[in-house]
């Protein structure tokens, strides 16, 4: 009977195999360290130990189904970390990114600028798997938080991440803004990560991308900037005074949108924010009516 394969032997074939594949390397890290359900820390001083052999199974099944057909690590893993906390993803919603945690950090900051005693409503349009509107849940205190999406595998996702989390998030089924509408909900903040990729864009995009990530959550027509267009177009009827609307954008995108809301609120102030590589990432408005 062959001796149990030691951490770093499993972790050096997975490597080799992944990079034969033209995968990142390190996923083998990731993976083996969810399998055996170890810290970080343990995880690399225990390099040395045997892996169990149904584990090694398991991870290497993750590896070949990684390698071959591009499948996210998060989806194999079942979750990704967003600002601090384990959100639950699939393949209804798409994998949170690091950009959008700049998206929050800049809703979070304009809350605390405001500076007042009343409860603010926010609404995140297009939630996904709730990582926005759960964050800021999480991290404001005296807030009333709406999360709409079109989706109802998405919000099946974004409730479970709310109900472990125990975030105050009241989710609403339909197209961006038209909840909010039909419920006469006005809010303080308007915040989105809106689909905003084109179809032309496809060909540049990675397969682990294009064939696991819902594409209701990709792309927009209109080059882009469809969703953009539409929720704009909606926002008079929605937001209250002194309100702020927080896009995230396609880097390209960021003076187009900004366009867009000075054409329908000629009252705001709109900048356009880079994120941590200098790309244009984020869209602020604040606004006076």
């Amino acid at each position: 009977m062959e001796k149990p394969m030691k951490q770093y032997e499993v972790l050096r074939r997975a490597s080799l195999f992944l990079a034969e594949h033209n995968r990142e390397e390190n996923v083998a890290s990731i993976l083996l360290q969810h399998y055996l359900g170890m810290s970080r820390a343990a995880f690399f001083a225990g390099m040395r130990d045997p892996v169990p052999e149904t584990i090694a199974q398991q991870f290497a099944t993750a590896i070949k189904a990684h390698a071959e057909t591009g499948i996210p690590v998060q989806h194999l893993t079942g979750y990704e970390i967003f600002y601090g906390r384990r959100f639950h993803v699939n393949e209804h919603v798409l994998i949170p990114r690091p950009e959008t945690e700049e998206l929050v950090q800049h809703v979070i900051q304009f809350v605390q600028q405001c500076n007042t005693d009343k409860s603010l409503t926010i609404a995140d349009i297009g939630t996904g798997s709730g990582i926005i509107a759960c964050t800021l849940a999480l991290e404001l205190e005296n807030t009333t938080i709406y999360a709409t999406d079109i989706s109802e595998d998405a919000l099946t996702v974004a409730e479970k991440n709310a109900n472990e989390l125990q975030a105050n998030v009241t989710f609403l089924q339909g197209d961006f803004l038209q909840p909010l509408l039909q419920q006469n909900i006005k809010a303080d903040i308007i915040v989105s990560n809106p689909p905003y990729i084109a179809r032309s864009e496809t060909s540049m995009m990675s397969d682990t991308v294009i064939q696991f990530d819902p594409e209701l959550a990709l792309f927009a027509e209109e080059n882009g900037l469809a969703a953009y267009r539409k929720i704009i177009g909606m926002l008079p009827k929605v937001i209250k005074r002194n309100a702020m609307v927080a896009f995230e954008i396609g880097y390209q995108q960021g003076e187009v949108v900004k366009r867009l809301l000075k054409a329908q609120l000629p009252q705001s102030t709109v900048q356009v924010h880079q994120d941590i590589n200098q790309k244009d990432r984020i869209v602020l408005a604040k606004i006076t009516k």
